[in-house]
């Protein structure tokens, strides 16, 4: 029973918020961690994330029996109520935003709510299912853990907050697109107007190298204005390199989604190289560019 419930808080997207979240809290520590408070930011933020995916399956149960990645859910099959299923995501929610709010800062609970509020709100009940634009929204939650990490150690959201706030929702894109073709028979059987259903494979492929090429640019800020070093430099762009090579032969691909499988699993090695190289890029005086 209690591994149903584990499945319910979809322990994929745990994973993957859980290395972001990381990832900004070696980025604002500059080699100085709090152990205390990285085990508060991330057990904190991953429970706000669990009540979200589990909301997320609640409502989702309807497109969830189309789809044979998730037709086995526990929701749709009826082993845990919808009723039980939300008292879960109520507890964990309650647990992850007091915990935040009362050993973290007021930053990191109010980007905590922001992600909490698109994700179950304007991606979940909305966007998912009615418009094109739903990559774009759903982003916005998941570019929220990194931040809630960064500003957990700076009380303050900066420059560096805002890149990389910016620069994980545009990683977000080809990343859920890669998902979306790989799976392209579920979403289509789902209903569901993500890019390469709704307009075509061709397309998504154009679009998701213009975002790695926008990530790129956006989060080589970090260096820019001084917050990362010679070694993040590198690092960094070697590993954005190989993504527009895979998003470059893309085009040429004999199979999409072989292809679009090995596009969407080299987006989660690179975000998690890229969160803990954070704990080697720092540099010394730190700058301090407030925005507020």
């Amino acid at each position: 029973m209690l591994k149903k419930y584990l499945f319910l808080t979809k322990p994929g997207i745990l994973f993957g918020n859980f290395v972001t979240t990381l990832g900004g809290f070696f980025l604002a520590a500059q080699g100085s961690v709090d152990f205390l408070l990285l085990l508060i930011t991330l057990l904190a933020t991953t429970l706000v994330v669990a009540s979200g995916c589990v909301v997320n399956n609640v409502i989702d149960q309807d497109i969830d029996q189309k789809m044979q990645r998730t037709q086995n859910r526990a929701l749709v099959k009826k082993t845990i109520s919808p009723t039980v299923a939300l008292i879960f995501a109520t507890v964990l929610g309650l647990l992850g935003f007091g915990m935040l709010w009362f050993f973290v800062n007021a930053y990191a609970f109010g980007f905590a709510v922001l992600g909490f509020v698109v994700y179950v709100g304007f991606y979940s009940l909305w966007s998912k299912r009615t418009t094109i634009h739903q990559t774009v929204i759903g982003s916005i939650s998941g570019a929220s853990p990194p931040v809630i990490g960064y500003t957990a150690v700076s009380n303050e959201f900066d420059v560096a907050a805002l890149l990389i706030f910016l620069a994980y929702a545009l990683w977000q894109m080809p990343h859920s697109w890669g998902i979306a073709i790989y799976r392209f028979d579920d979403y289509k059987n789902a209903g569901i107007p993500i890019l390469p259903v709704a307009r075509s494979i061709l397309r998504t492929k154009v679009e998701s190298l213009i975002y790695v090429i926008l990530f790129a640019a956006v989060l080589n800020g970090l260096y820019c204005f001084g917050y990362t070093n010679l070694f993040f430099l590198i690092t960094f762009n070697g590993l954005c390199a190989y993504w527009v090579y895979l998003s470059i032969i893309g085009f040429k691909a004999e199979n999409d989604q072989v292809w679009a499988k090995r596009y969407f699993l080299y987006s989660v090695i690179l975000i998690t190289a890229l969160s803990f190289s954070f704990s080697f890029s720092y540099v010394s005086p730190a700058p301090h560019l407030p925005l507020f």
